[in-house]
């Protein structure tokens, strides 16, 4: 368990394409964001979650972050995580990935323990998946100038940065088919899932 990296559910979306909180699904007997925080708790040890609904997350009790600067989607809650993040960073996961592996998560903090880049984020199928990776708070400053500026793209926003990108190959040594990096936008993804 590492006290340097807090682990931060993003649970701040709008959820214009679905009918409820997305975090709140149950799958195989479990919501979404319980199993989430169950596996970050794990590997963590301290767990946020940033939304801007705390009403709507009050039960699960854990300390819950709102966004400083609005309206700018996963941007505003890293920021805000950040921010609020007792050691140098966050694990920053989404609210609606049902898959997540603790055995993967385990091996994105162990690559970024290799070297502590300001960020260590998955490559999977050649495009990065930033709502599965590790955000340094040396990043708030940019943070800061990119939502200000009314960026919303954290892919982008990846661009501009020295981010570390993990291999798919060393991804497959944990989750071979990139299971955990599955999430639910749509009915449609819902009902995939679920068949």
């Amino acid at each position: 368990m590492s006290c340097e990296i807090t682990g931060a559910i993003l649970a701040g979306g709008e959820n214009t394409r679905f009918p409820k909180l997305k975090g709140f699904i149950e799958i195989n007997g479990s919501t979404i964001i319980s199993r989430n925080i169950s596996i970050l708790r794990e590997v963590f040890g301290e767990v946020m979650i940033s939304t801007n609904m705390p009403e709507s997350y009050l039960h699960l009790g854990e300390t819950m972050i709102g966004d400083v600067i609005q309206s700018r989607g996963p941007m505003s809650g890293i920021h805000a995580c950040l921010l609020n993040a007792a050691g140098d960073g966050i694990f920053a996961a989404a609210c609606d990935m049902p898959f997540i592996k603790k055995e993967l998560v385990g091996l994105i903090f162990d690559e970024y323990k290799k070297e502590r880049p300001v960020a260590a984020i998955p490559l999977w199928d050649e495009k990065p998946e930033p709502l599965l990776g590790i955000y340094r708070k040396e990043l708030v400053p940019l943070f800061e100038k990119a939502v200000s500026g009314g960026q919303t793209s954290l892919t982008s926003f990846l661009k501009g940065i020295d981010a570390y990108f993990i291999p798919a190959d060393t991804l497959r040594k944990k989750d071979a088919t990139g299971l955990s990096f599955v999430n639910i936008n749509t009915i449609e993804d819902f009902k995939k899932i679920s068949a």
